[in-house]
């Protein structure tokens, strides 16, 4: 097994935190090393493409969240060896990253009225549109999970994406919005939310998924 080092920001969620999660379930050994928020501006530029997360296999610099995660869960076991089975999961990764980008692009705004628009053409438009589609992958699915009949990293990013939506942390982005649009998905984050080793990782952390 190669040394893994996965360098993210000191929160339990965002782009890093699934491929945390997927070591962590697989049993896979890492290192964890968080940045605090307030010490980016002085580790940005150690980065290669000023980003994170960066994932250090054997001393090679990984980028891009998607990549680290498929292969965090090809180590972990999480990810499908069926062709079409990981079309569907990389589908809802992809999918999953794009709206994530969409949303964390308003976060950079300066101008308040603009965030708020922004985000409310986002409340009305992307973001209920990714979420029904979103639903009916996993009802297509058999309803559980959204690949390969099992826990997958596409069940883990969802996972993290709704989380996001429900916390109330974005402004003028209803938190009922995923209730009231898609609520398999608020009952597929609380399914994955129970599995075994992912409760037991919160719980470790002492702090709630």
């Amino acid at each position: 097994m190669p040394k893994l080092v996965l360098t993210y920001f000191d929160f339990d969620a965002g782009r890093g935190e699934p491929a945390r999660l997927a070591f962590y379930i697989g049993g896979v050994s890492f290192e964890d090393r968080r940045i605090s928020p307030k010490d980016w501006a002085q580790h940005r530029d150690q980065m290669p493409l000023q980003a994170m997360p960066v994932l250090e296999v054997d001393g090679m610099p990984v980028t891009q969240s998607n990549a680290i995660v498929r292969y965090a869960g090809k180590l972990a076991g999480l990810y499908p060896q069926d062709a079409l089975q990981a079309l569907l999961c990389d589908e809802l990764l992809d999918a999953s990253e794009d709206l994530g980008s969409r949303i964390g692009a308003t976060i950079q705004m300066s101008d308040e009225a603009q965030k708020k628009n922004a985000r409310l053409a986002l409340a009305e438009g992307a973001i209920p549109r990714h979420l029904r589609y979103f639903a009916q992958r996993l009802e297509a699915a058999g309803g559980n999970w959204f690949s390969d009949q099992r826990l997958t990293v596409a069940d883990i990013k969802i996972f993290g994406l709704v989380n996001w939506l429900r916390s109330g942390a974005l402004d003028h982005i209803p938190k009922d919005l995923v209730d009231r649009v898609a609520p398999t998905l608020v009952q597929h984050a609380e399914r994955v939310r129970r599995e075994p080793k992912i409760a037991a990782y919160y719980q470790a952390r002492k702090k709630p998924a």
